[in-house]
């Protein structure tokens, strides 16, 4: 039997692939901007705070309570997971700073502040906004996760958490809604090439 769960693991990249495709094409359709603002509408502060809080389980610090884990349950899966980090990292930074420098994120002045929802703490970067590094990373988590574990509940609630995450970039202005796209896209990339090199090891 393979220690890695590809059942899971094409079910969550098909569900990903479907995500990013329709916030790619929601961009195409209705406009940058507008999507955006379609998006980004207060929904009270209750997701204020809940938004503020989920965000963060997208940081890459959170990379290290995953090390741990696989390291106590599932120590053989380790290339798995530092390939993943390694991989995601690199995507997201020569992206964002080599082949897309500088892009403006939506409280740069490109949509009157207005009409932006913003949450009360949350710091609004201005540049750099090509792919969401949060949202790669949570969905390089789901991924990874689908490939670790045997139990199908991992497909939704792993889905979920990755969603919540990359929708939390939208919601807090940080990030455009093709931001989030192509973040769901790194993730995906992530996976697929850290499966592979898990794969050598195994052997």
């Amino acid at each position: 039997m393979s220690e890695l769960n590809y059942r899971n693991f094409y079910i969550g990249s098909l569900i990903s692939s479907v995500t990013a495709i329709c916030l790619l094409a929601g961009t195409w359709m209705i406009g940058k901007n507008a999507f955006f603002l379609l998006l980004n509408a207060d929904l009270g502060n209750a997701a204020d705070t809940l938004f503020s809080f989920w965000t963060w389980l997208g940081d890459g610090s959170i990379w290290v309570i995953i090390v741990v884990l696989v390291f106590i349950y599932r120590k053989k899966m380790l290339p798995l997971i530092f390939a993943a980090i390694v991989i995601s990292t690199l995507i997201t930074q020569v992206t964002k700073n080599y082949i897309f420098p500088d892009q403006p994120r939506p409280t740069y002045g490109l949509i009157d502040m207005k009409q932006i929802h913003t949450v009360t703490g949350v710091e609004l970067n201005k540049v750099n906004s090509f792919p969401s590094g949060h949202t790669g990373t949570a969905f390089s988590i789901f991924l990874t996760g689908c490939l670790l574990i045997r139990n199908r509940w991992v497909i939704p609630l792993g889905f979920l958490y990755a969603a919540m995450v990359g929708y939390s970039r939208i919601y807090l202005a940080q990030h455009f809604p093709v931001d989030v796209g192509a973040g769901i896209i790194t993730g995906l990339v992530t996976a697929f090439l850290s499966m592979l090199i898990q794969k050598r090891f195994s052997r």
